[in-house]
């Protein structure tokens, strides 16, 4: 099953000095029944789209909640057995339909691909991952600050190339 794992540059760093991403459990993103349900008109592709730009959130949260990390979004696609990814659908009304959880260490060999913001996005990204906490509450200028950011399409990385981007 491909997932979709948030991540940061930082933690990019720490997983290739690792060769692997973990703890266990990891939060991921993937083509869900509820993914399938949200988005009944959605093809493969599109569907696997919608899942990793809610990976791509989930890695903007992440630089708000490590400011020191650099402000570029990454997504790292993996490939992983379906019997460690499990699909909870949560109580949580904001929380995303495409929501995983992968049940163990995910080795480097299993990484597809990454997907990561161009240095132009930085700023965006930095000024949405600051405006996280207004926009959570509601605050209209703040949503439209996090959204500039969204308006950025990540850049595909093949996984040899990953290291050069640190």
């Amino acid at each position: 099953m491909r997932v979709y794992l948030p991540s940061t540059l930082t933690e990019l760093a720490g997983a290739l000095e690792a060769r692997e991403l973990g703890p266990a459990p990891l939060s991921a993103y993937a083509v869900t029944p509820a993914l399938r349900e949200w988005y009944a008109g959605g093809d493969q592709e599109e569907l696997e789209y919608a899942a990793m730009t809610a990976a791509a959130r989930a890695s903007l949260r992440r630089l708000a909640a490590d400011p020191k990390a650099p402000a570029r979004r990454v997504v790292l696609a993996v490939e992983m057995p379906d019997d460690v990814v499990r699909w909870t659908r949560g109580g949580d009304l904001d929380e995303s339909p495409a929501l995983v959880t992968v049940r163990g260490t995910v080795p480097w060999k299993k990484i597809a691909s990454g997907h990561v913001d161009d240095l132009d996005a930085a700023g965006d990204v930095r000024a949405a991952a600051e405006a996280l906490t207004a926009a959570d509450a509601g605050d209209d200028d703040a949503r439209f600050t996090v959204d500039g950011a969204e308006g950025h399409e990540l850049m595909w990385y093949a996984t040899q190339e990953l290291a050069h981007l640190l």
